[in-house]
């Protein structure tokens, strides 16, 4: 009976194209039907050093990278050496001969002479496209939607396609002549009337096209693993629309361009991660000041100074949060999928114009670089609030232009340049309602009520309906809250928690400034024991969770540069149920 979801993992050395190997993989089978989801860990060499690619091939939207592999793909020993142990007993083992298994060991093996293969084609660097046509066939994709997919993705080179084609049809044609179909790797045939409109696209790409679909028409940035691919969509598509891109000569300048782009009246966002967000620091302060909206993306990278560039890390939470002299107000967002990208971008945008404040969106390099199906977006349910503007009197002059008026909510009208009457002085300096700098105690306090209020009058509003994702139990024994892309791996063990007779649930917040505490509150009311899976070292926000809410929780952390596993997400949770599971059988 064929598979109907398989986790496979691809290993080999950088420089040998491991990952568009997989990429290649990946797009053949949702071309197939099939949904994907995909994971990457590579060095920050461009040559040298271990890469690993890790696909799930699922009938049902896949929520995580999965826990231990079905299928490995070796193209040489260190690969074999490294990720042979997560291979699960009785897996599929597919390995170039030079690599030398391990004796003993109780798995289906393919050796495939990569090599001798490539030579035989006269293409001595197609061995990658070579193994991407045996693993196709040993899975069962469509010949054609695998040619497909290569001339889609190796097409801009004409002088090497037919190259990659000989060589796809040659790892096809080795496997179907020497190995029978094997059923704990063959995919199901999904005929065509049973698939879905898929869009297969990474978390970089979704906040892109998010930002596109939110009105963003400047982008300023400057090139940071793993930020740059937002900056290089963007390159391509702004300009058809009548939008603007600069590659600016640092972060600090990229802002301050987002800055003025915004004051005259653009919606502008910059990308970077966690080195060049530090440097935004002081712009941010401006920006908050002056009451000027723009959305910053921060894809977290492992740290601290330039960390590991090519691994994942959630340890910019306090810096997105309270990095600041002194205290400037900001939203901040925390996407927990590839889908979730393109519509909190979205959030993002909307936030920081109608309250004219800064709002940070927080990824991470497993989700900007993470291949996922996603439906087609919704773009009726976009919110688009537009900027409040000031009024215009009978002349079409501005009626009021008090730029900084106290209000109720904390808005108050900006002008933008070229209104009639609507000039005004905006610096750093702390300043009246009409814009005037003033030092006056009375007066900074007042104004800086003013702009935290903001926070407190989106909380209340319709606007954050999207601030939280909850699953699991209603009453959970064990309550899991998490942030950003840690959520598919919850999700998952939540799921198969209360499969094993655990009452489990998990809230996934997704906006962290302002915090939705009554949300939570009500979340974690009914629970035995809150988990806190993050990965950062220190497990801020579960320090956030206790400072804010005075909650006791348990913090769970990985810091090695890849994501949580839903079983290791789930062996926590099975170790806090299980005093609540004593008391229930008569201990304690």
């Amino acid at each position: 009976m064929p598979v109907d979801d398989l986790v496979i993992g691809i290993g080999g050395e950088s420089g040998e194209g491991i990952v568009t190997l997989g990429e290649i993989l990946a797009r053949i089978a949702a071309r197939a039907g099939f949904e994907i989801y995909t994971f990457r860990t590579y060095p920050a060499e461009i040559r040298g050093g271990h890469v690993l690619y890790q696909m799930r091939v699922s009938t049902r939207p896949p929520l995580s990278q999965g826990d231990r592999l079905d299928v490995l793909v070796a193209l040489n020993q260190e690969a074999y050496d490294r990720h042979g142990e997560e291979l699960r007993p009785g897996g599929v083992l597919i390995y170039d001969t030079s690599v030398q298994p391990a004796e003993g060991v109780s798995h289906t093996a393919y050796p495939l002479p990569l090599s001798e293969l490539a030579q035989a084609i006269q293409f001595s660097r197609g061995r990658n496209i070579i193994a991407a046509g045996a693993v196709a066939q040993l899975l069962g994709l469509s010949a054609e939607h695998s040619r497909q997919v290569v001339e889609r993705q190796l097409g801009q080179r004409a002088e090497l396609l037919q190259q990659n084609l000989r060589a796809l049809e040659a790892g096809y044609r080795y496997t179907a002549e020497r190995f029978p179909p094997d059923r704990q790797m063959r995919l199901p045939q999904v005929e065509e009337r049973q698939r879905q409109e898929r869009l297969v696209l990474s978390g970089n790409q979704a906040l892109a096209l998010g930002a596109l679909a939110a009105g963003c028409r400047f982008f300023a940035g400057y090139p940071i693993t793993p930020a740059t691919g937002i900056m290089e969509f963007l390159a391509g598509e702004l300009p058809k629309i009548g939008g603007t891109l600069v590659q600016a000569e640092d972060e600090m300048a990229a802002l301050a361009m987002v800055i003025g782009a915004s004051f005259s009246g653009q919606r502008a966002m910059t990308a970077t991660s966690g080195p060049g967000f530090s440097l935004m620091i002081e712009l941010l302060g401006l920006a908050s000041m002056t009451e000027v909206p723009l959305v910053i993306v921060d894809v977290q990278r492992a740290g601290p100074s330039t960390g590991m560039p090519t691994k994942t890390g959630q340890g910019d939470l306090f810096l997105a949060l309270l990095g600041s002299h002194d205290e400037a107000p900001r939203f901040v967002l925390a996407p927990t999928s590839v889908e979730d990208c393109f519509y909190q971008m979205a959030q993002a945008f909307d936030l920081a114009e109608r309250y004219q404040t800064p709002a940070i969106v927080l990824s991470d390099q497993s989700l900007s670089m993470r291949l996922e199906t996603v439906p087609p977006f919704r773009l009726d349910d976009l919110p688009r609030s537009e900027r409040l503007l000031p009024p215009l009197n009978g002349e079409g002059q501005v009626a009021n232009c008090s730029r900084y008026q106290v209000t109720e909510s904390g808005v108050s009208p900006m002008a933008l340049p070229g209104m009639p009457g609507g000039q005004y002085t905006a610096e750093g300096l702390e300043h009246l309602p009409g814009g005037a700098p003033s030092y006056d105690p009375q007066n900074h306090e007042e104004m800086m009520r003013k702009r935290c209020r903001k926070l407190r009058t989106a909380l209340e509003a319709a606007a954050t309906k999207d601030i939280v994702a909850r699953c699991g139990a209603a009453q959970p024994e064990v309550a899991v809250l998490c942030w950003g892309s840690t959520a598919g791996a919850v999700w998952e063990a939540v799921a198969q928690a209360q499969q094993e007779g655990i009452a489990a649930s998990a809230l996934a917040v997704k906006l962290l400034s302002p915090l939705p505490e009554a949300e939570i509150r009500d979340f974690v009311a009914p629970a035995h024991a809150v988990l806190v899976p993050e990965e950062n070292f220190s497990g801020q926000f579960a320090h956030l969770l206790r400072a804010r809410l005075g909650l006791a929780v348990q913090s769970v952390t990985r810091y090695g540069g890849v994501p949580f596993t839903p079983g290791q997400v789930l062996e926590e949770i099975k170790r806090l149920a299980c005093p609540a599971n004593e008391r229930r059988s008569g201990g304690d």
